[in-house]
This record gives structure tokens, C-alpha cells and sequence, in this order.
């Protein structure tokens, strides 16, 4: 059987299906609630007056409005237990969603520009995550660097994390894409390799595809974060592929920001064609509108996916993971189980 009779039997299917995320930003999982309740806790002044008045300006329609808020929100958190508790309630709500794995993203320069200490910033999202490891869920921590500053700022930021490589595996670019091209950063990112940790970048979401040839060529990235706008180039395709490198697409993400107008637009059913190993994930789900379900329910109902395209996007969380082999075949074999 390849496909669903019912929306709400395709939407049981994912359900069921154990799933790892790549792509998460934990600063985007600020929940309207948490970002009113941690002000108040922290005496932090918003520029809000009740979850409603956050909640609605959570509405933007490119990029750069997005990280405006984004930015904004991150002023809510300020010490260990803020960082603990934001952590805690996304992996909660990704246990619900019967996600097993997650890599999570942080942006440590969103928080020691504010006074923030980076210990503080990462010792409660690592906490956290140990939390989680008890009750089965794995995970690896990605560093990101802020593109729209310089890559000075960046190498000042790997200088704070040397102390806490034991619990980085990895370092990513984010933030604005268009005109902070990856090989602004090379020089960080060669440094960040030899002292043996995988690289990633946001890469062809808003950007060219010779940003996605810059992330491969330049920074010999490990896997590309959105990716995209690499289909409008076949050299650029077959490349990925023959690298085998894999995509952290985020539907809902697309969306929002206007990458696709539509979801029936969106290009993952054309990626799994190319023969990429795309995934789907939630980006920054409390401003996107959804988290990892969410993703694969609304993606999968409009491009009408089938059993085994949706069987393959989960495997492919795990086989484009930072996990071992061994440590991914547990979770191959459920999903073949359910297949």
C-alpha cells in the first residue's frame, strides 16, 4: 500500500513513526507563554502586554521581519534555569511527537552580547538534553554563529566555547542569508574542523545556489541546513548527492517566510526524486506554526505523499544524523517494523 485512504490515516502513520530532528533552533521554540512567564520571572520589560499581543506579532513575511522578533524574544532569557526550562518544553513536546533524536541549534552570540554568560547558555541546554537522554532521547548540540556579524565576532565566540567542546559536537551559520555569503566565514569554520567538529550552514533558503556551492567547496560542510534553492542548479544536485549529503528542509519554515507560496510548491517530493536525502523538520516552530508532526502532516497532505516517500523521510532523519551507525539501527528497524 503507498497511499492513504483519510488525511487522519496518513496523519496516524506519522504519528507512529519514530523520527530524529536536525533542524531546530531552540531560541525558536519561545512559545508566546514561556516568553511572557519568563519576563515576568526575570523582571525582563516587554514590549508586550499579554501572550495575545506577542502571539499576534508573530505574523512577519520574510526573513529578516522574522529574526526581528526572534531577536527581541531572546531578551526574555537570562540565566541557567531560562535556557533549562526553554529546553525542557521543546523536548517534551518532542517526545510527544515520537521524536528520539534532536540536534539542536543555539545562537550564543544572541546571548552574551546582553550580558548573558555563555556558560550559562549552554550549561541549561545541556542539562536539559542529559535530562531527556534518561527517558530516550539522544542528542547532539550544534553552536551556531550569527552571519550578519562579523567573522572576528565568530572566532571570539569559538574562543568562549573551547571549554565546553565536550559538549559541542558541531557549528553551524545562521541568521540573515543575503549578503553574508559562507565564505565570509571560512577562516572560523577551517579552525572549528581541526578541532574535529561538524560543520553545517544555512545554506540556499533565501540565498543563491552558489551559497549552497560556497557551504560545500569553501566550508566542506557536513550538511546543509535548508538547501532549497541547490535544485535550481543540476550540477549543484548531483554534487549533494554524490556527497552524500543530507537536507534539513523545514515546510512550515518555507512557508511562513514566503521561500514557497504554497505547499503544494514546496520541492521535497522533488527532492526525494533527485535522490537527496532531505528531512523534515520545524526550524523555529513556536514562530512557524508548528513542530516536527506538524511539519510532516501538513507537507505530506499537500504534496499527497505516500507511505514509502514518508518512510523514507524518517529514515533519512536518522541516516543524516550525527549518531553512529550502530546507534541509528534501533531506530531503523522500528521504522521498517512499521513499513
Amino acid at each position: 500500500m503507498t497511499g492513504f485512504a483519510w488525511p487522519a490515516e496518513r496523519a496516524a502513520f506519522i504519528a507512529a513513526l519514530p523520527k530524529a530532528e536536525l533542524h531546530l533552533h531552540i531560541e525558536g521554540s519561545l512559545e508566546p507563554e514561556m516568553m511572557f512567564a519568563l519576563a515576568q520571572r526575570g523582571g525582563v520589560e516587554l514590549a508586550f502586554e499579554s501572550v495575545d499581543a506577542i502571539r499576534a506579532a508573530y505574523e512577519f513575511s520574510n526573513l529578516q521581519d522574522f529574526l526581528d522578533i526572534y531577536y527581541q524574544g531572546m531578551a526574555v532569557l537570562r540565566c541557567e534555569q531560562d535556557f533549562y526550562d526553554l529546553t525542557a518544553a521543546y523536548l517534551a513536546r518532542a517526545e510527544v511527537d515520537n521524536v528520539r533524536h534532536v540536534e539542536i541549534f543555539f545562537d550564543p552570540q544572541g546571548h552574551t552580547a546582553r550580558g548573558v554568560m555563555f556558560a550559562d547558555v549552554v550549561g541549561g541546554i545541556a542539562g536539559a538534553l542529559a535530562d531527556a537522554k534518561a527517558r530516550g532521547i539522544s542528542s547532539r548540540l550544534i553552536m551556531c554563529f550569527l552571519r550578519h556579524l562579523s567573522e572576528a565576532d565568530a572566532q571570539a565566540t569559538l574562543d568562549e566555547a573551547l571549554p565546553f567542546l565536550h559538549l559541542i559536537h558541531g557549528v553551524g551559520l545562521d541568521s540573515s542569508e543575503l549578503g553574508h555569503p559562507p565564505d565570509k566565514f571560512a577562516r572560523v569554520f577551517a579552525r572549528a574542523r581541526a578541532l574535529g567538529l561538524k560543520i553545517l550552514a544555512h545554506a540556499g533558503e533565501e540565498g543563491p545556489p552558489d551559497y549552497v556551492w560556497q557551504a560545500l567547496d569553501v566550508l566542506g560542510v557536513d550538511r546543509i541546513d535548508h538547501g532549497n534553492r541547490a535544485l535550481e542548479d543540476e550540477a549543484l544536485v548531483q554534487r549533494i548527492v554524490a556527497n552524500g549529503l543530507t537536507l534539513t528542509v523545514c515546510p512550515l519554515s518555507n512557508l511562513k517566510l514566503c521561500v514557497v507560496p504554497d505547499l503544494v510548491q514546496h520541492p521535497l517530493r522533488r527532492m526525494l526524486q533527485a535522490g537527496l536525502c532531505a528531512t523534515v523538520n520545524s526550524d523555529d516552530p513556536a514562530y512557524f506554526g508548528g513542530y516536527v508532526n506538524a511539519n510532516f502532516i501538513a507537507v505530506a497532505d499537500a504534496l499527497d505523499l505516500t507511505r514509502d516517500e514518508i518512510i523514507t523521510l524518517a529514515r533519512n532523519s536518522f541516516t543524516g544524523s550525527f549518531l553512529e551507525p550502530s546507534e541509528q539501527a534501533p531506530h531503523l528497524a522500528d521504522i521498517a517494523a512499521l513499513g
